[in-house]
């Protein structure tokens, strides 16, 4: 009988990967006085604060912020693997990067009123954001800034929709730098302003313990079942995922820890490792907090945060609903078992530990629902974090306690910003060419007006533009191109629509042949990656056809009439079981599925949920049969539920 669970202890999250060495080693120290420079800087800013009666401009605010962080960032983040200390060059790079920033910040209200600039230094900050993003996101992500970032220097020579304004090189970095259409505009503000907040609340979660609560709740609820480990992975990883909004640091962090577990409960390094890949990737539009893509997508739809929050409840909980059932599936084919009940934590002990993370959760929905406090929520919520920290002596925030706090945070408001800092060359390439209108006239042309086209091709065009493994990027530009043209051929809910990019851009990171997170989770399992990604890929199975069906009924995004919620979900819930069912090989409740019958049930399973009268009919009336089925030659067998 095999048995697993992830301990508290083992499952405590580490740090991102930075060369910050000890905590006390002298970048350590450097990165956290930075890092506290700019949160002050922040605070000061978001909350009105004068000096000597004056408030920061919003210029000035933006160009020190990027100087503290930018400079924090080239002390944490190597430029190679391996690379354990900071050499001169990353010195001076932060030197640099801080003097020019403060200069810009001297000269921000010229900026705005004047249109100054400052051509050399303005290419300088540029070179440095370029280095900033290969660190942070790879080659893959480095190219497509740089390539999309100098298109308007070629964009008259491009044919049809891809045509746009030429600019010269030096008007194209006074855009980028100095303006409103690039570093000054909303891909600052996104980090500086709207989620810094909740980058600040996740650090104070995690130095007060929140992640070993998560994964003490996990144990008691799931441990005893079989395949504990795995679904204890999953459950973390969706907690820890929305509170970080970052996937490929999720899978560092806590998949270095279950992934090791999910191996030694019997789980096959492959299979771990996509387990992980996928847990990670849902928690970016897990609920409440989700990544910074959704702070983007409020502010390009218009509507507050709160009706993003609320519409990424059902597919989020859909998505995960699968993948616990396939790593059900999979205990329940193999005969895995979870840990006698004795041996887990007592939920009711864990609870009255813990209750004040689930308060300050609670706190933050109230906040964000109900008070609309908007991006000063998670402020007020660290707030009531750190006061309730002090009720019990394990969490409470001693000096060291907020050092190690400080640190934490700094890495994560660090790292977002050298992911999307360098996208205001993306956003300011597609708004002073005008190309985004050319683009989405020329989808709607090319799929002559047929929504099922357009749509395959913003499926295809969400693909390429995910494989740099930021769904963030792939967005903001689909957001302005793709976007439009959808809603104009068939006037689909804007929301449902903006939610269909976003899903169909985060699969590319768990999918062949690019799987960026599936490559990183099976690394660290020790596993192929193109296999983990091919597993992914199954088990993400939710992600590639949810989509479609919110698109057609927005209902399942809370939006609009609800009415048809009370018989699609449950169609949906059915077919999700049965599709799982027939990718593992086993059906809830029914038992073991045969070979030959493993893609009819996949089949039946997709027609039942697909929101549509008659498909439901179909696909209803051939999963009844075949689960029955499957039912009668496994009756009487153990092991059906």
């Amino acid at each position: 009988m095999k048995t697993d669970i992830i301990t508290a202890e083992e499952a405590a999250p580490g740090n991102e990967v930075t060369r910050l060495g000890d905590a006390y080693s002298w970048q350590s120290i450097a990165f956290v006085v930075l890092s506290v420079c700019g949160l002050v800087s922040g605070i000061a800013y978001i909350f009105g604060f004068t000096w000597e009666g004056r408030r920061l401009l919003e210029g000035e605010y933006y160009w020190i912020f990027i100087g503290f962080f930018a400079a924090a960032a080239f002390i944490a983040l190597p430029a190679r693997a391996g690379q354990t200390k900071v050499p001169i060059y990353d010195g001076l790079a932060a030197l640099s990067v801080l003097a020019a920033s403060f200069f810009f910040a001297h000269n921000a209200w010229d900026m705005v009123q004047a249109g100054w600039s400052n051509l050399y230094l303005g290419i300088l900050i540029w070179l440095l954001m370029m280095e900033l993003a290969r660190r942070s996101g790879g080659t893959p992500f480095l190219l497509v800034v740089v390539l999309i970032g100098l298109y308007p220097l070629v964009a008259s020579h491009f044919p049809g929709l891809f045509m746009g304004v030429p600019y010269q090189f030096d008007h194209m970095i006074e855009s980028y730098v100095f303006r409103a259409e690039g570093m000054m505009g909303i891909t600052t503000k996104i980090v500086a302003e709207i989620i810094l907040g909740f980058l600040v609340f996740a650090g104070i979660l995690l130095a007060t313990g929140a992640g070993t609560f998560f994964i003490d709740l996990a144990n008691a609820g799931f441990g005893r079942y079989r395949g504990g480990s795995a679904k204890v992975a999953v459950v973390a990883s969706a907690f820890m995922g929305s509170l970080s909004g970052s996937i490929f640091s999720n899978i560092a962090g806590t998949g270095s820890i279950t992934i090791p577990t999910m191996k030694k409960a019997g789980y096959p390094p492959h299979y771990a490792g996509a387990i992980e890949a996928c847990a990670s990737t849902g928690g970016v539009v897990m609920p409440p907090v989700m990544g910074a893509i959704a702070f983007v997508m409020a502010i390009t739809i218009g509507v507050d945060y709160a009706t993003i929050m609320i519409a990424a409840i059902l597919p989020s909980l859909l998505f995960y609903f699968g993948l616990i059932l396939q790593v059900d599936g999979y205990a329940a084919r193999n005969g895995m078992k979870g840990m006698p009940k004795e041996d887990l934590p007592s939920t009711r002990k864990v609870l009255m530990r813990g209750w004040p993370f689930l308060f300050v959760m609670a706190f933050l929905m109230w906040g964000l629902l109900y008070m609309r406090w908007e991006y000063y929520t998670p402020w007020y919520a660290c707030i009531l974090m750190i006061g309730l920290s002090f009720l019990r002596k394990e969490t409470r925030l001693t000096p060291a306690r907020l050092y190690d706090a400080i640190r934490q945070i700094g890495v994560l408001i660090t790292q977002t910003a050298a992911i999307i800092l360098p996208i205001a060359f993306v956003v300011g390439a597609l708004t002073i060419t005008g190309v985004t209108g050319s683009v989405t006239s020329g989808l709607v042309g090319l799929g002559g007006d047929n929504l099922f086209l357009v749509i395959l091709f913003g499926i295809v065009a969400c693909f390429v533009m995910g494989m740099a493994g930021l769904a963030i990027v792939a967005y903001i530009f689909l957001a302005v191109t793709l976007a439009p043209a959808i809603i104009e051929v068939d006037g689909l809910n804007t929301i449902a629509v903006h939610f269909f990019i976003v899903y169909y851009a985060m699969l590319s990171v768990i999918t062949p042949p690019v799987g960026a997170a599936a490559f990183l989770a099976g690394t660290i399992a020790g596993a192929k990656p193109m296999k983990t990604s091919f597993t992914a890929m199954r088990l993400g199975i939710v992600i590639y056809f949810v989509p479609l069906f919110f698109l057609f009924q927005p209902a399942l995004l809370l939006q609009g009439d609800l009415t048809p919620l009370l018989y699609v979900l449950p169609s949906i819930i059915a077919g999700i079981m049965l599709i799982s069912g027939g990718l593992e090989g086993y059906l809830l409740g029914a038992g073991l599925v045969k070979p030959w019958q493993r893609l009819p049930l996949i089949a039946a399973g997709f027609a039942f949920s697909f929101p549509g009268p008659m498909t439901t009919l179909i696909g209803g009336l051939a999963s009844a049969v075949l689960a029955a089925m499957v039912w009668q030659q496994n009756r009487g067998k153990p092991g059906l539920a």
